[in-house]
């Protein structure tokens, strides 16, 4: 199977999103889907034809959303600092981290589509982010990297665990972790410092709720 170009992918996420502002970041503009089902049906007509993965890139995830929030309302956490934004989907974070004044920003996930929907997204903010879709927890966290975030990383068991591991080993080494979650199954509250805590419109169709609890936390 030939992979989908970089420019057949951002064809994809343009025909099948259109601009929009998330309720808790309304300063940002993003190319987000309308309704969870289509895009997903789609998605698995079309994974054997054009090898699509899920398009968690699509929406607005409440983590990333309340890790963007306190970004923007707190920008010294990430002015002047290298940043990865880690498990970026659409890219919220790392727009937002651009937005706040960080120095560079290497959005990073396994997901090449998120690649297509970060240059469409920072084009409509009017920002330019780095993107990788290498699997960072294979090394440690680069040295230039002073801050992480990670928005909705803990909804599956061995993920969290390999997650927070690696998380854990960049905080050893001195970088601010910054970890926005809404209550998933597998995230450790034990051991962490909250910082803000929000209530985040989101959709039944996404979520178990209309509006998630969500926080954010700091690795000590």
């Amino acid at each position: 199977m030939i992979a989908p170009t970089l420019e057949a992918r951002r064809a994809f996420i343009l025909e099948n999103t259109r601009v929009q502002r998330p309720p808790h970041t309304p300063e940002l503009a993003l190319h987000l889907a309308d309704e969870i089902t289509p895009i997903w049906r789609m998605t698995e007509e079309a994974l054997s034809e054009i090898g699509l993965p899920p398009p968690f890139w699509a929406f607005a995830w409440a983590g990333g959303q309340a890790l963007a929030r306190y970004v923007l309302d707190n920008p010294e956490v990430v002015a002047g600092e290298g940043v990865i934004d880690f498990a970026s989907g659409s890219g919220i974070v790392a727009i937002a981290a651009l937005k706040a004044g960080a120095a560079r920003v290497l959005a990073a996930d396994i997901d090449p589509f998120c690649g297509a929907a970060l240059a469409v997204n920072a084009d409509a903010n009017g920002v330019a982010s780095e993107f990788t879709d290498a699997d960072l927890l294979d090394a440690p966290a680069p040295a230039w990297a002073k801050v992480i975030l990670a928005g909705d990383i803990c909804y599956e068991k061995p993920l969290a665990a390999r997650v927070m591991a690696w998380l854990g080993e960049a905080r050893a080494r001195g970088a601010t972790v910054l970890i926005g979650d809404p209550g998933r199954s597998y995230f450790p509250r034990e051991g962490l410092v909250k910082l803000a805590e929000y209530q985040v419109p989101t959709t039944r169709e996404l979520e178990d709720m209309e509006v998630k609890k969500t926080a954010v936390w700091a690795l000590p």
